[in-house]
């Protein structure tokens, strides 16, 4: 357990400094509502019937792209730090991953997901 405490550490002072922040600007920030600062605001438009208009499925396939590569990259740096330990068995398991991220790369690319106006 000696080996986690850092961590949990870690993560006790990042709890404090996060409710320290939230409750520092709950409390102390400027209290001025007007009917103005309460329509509902995202993007830099007020919101008029947006909720009725779908969104393209390229931007859902779009942040599925990014979490599948952002976990390629979550996935190869512990795996660059502990290489030498890991041997020719690590070394080929994360060469098969790589293939295979680049196989649905490739795949991705010829459905045309990448190109994002047609």
């Amino acid at each position: 357990m000696a080996p986690y405490l850092p961590v949990l550490v870690l993560f006790l002072v990042a709890a404090v400094v996060a409710g320290g922040m939230f409750a520092a600007a709950t409390y102390f920030g400027p209290k001025n509502p007007n009917p103005a600062k309460e329509l509902p605001f995202e993007c830099g438009h007020l919101e008029e019937g947006a909720g009725k208009i779908r969104p393209s499925v390229k931007f859902y396939l779009t942040a599925l792209l990014f979490v599948v590569f952002d976990i390629e990259a979550v996935m190869i740096y512990p795996w660059a730090v502990e290489l030498r330990s890991l041997g020719w068995t690590g070394f080929m398991t994360m060469a098969s991953f790589i293939v295979l991220v680049f196989v649905l790369l490739a795949y991705v690319w010829k459905k045309g997901a990448l190109e994002w106006e047609k």
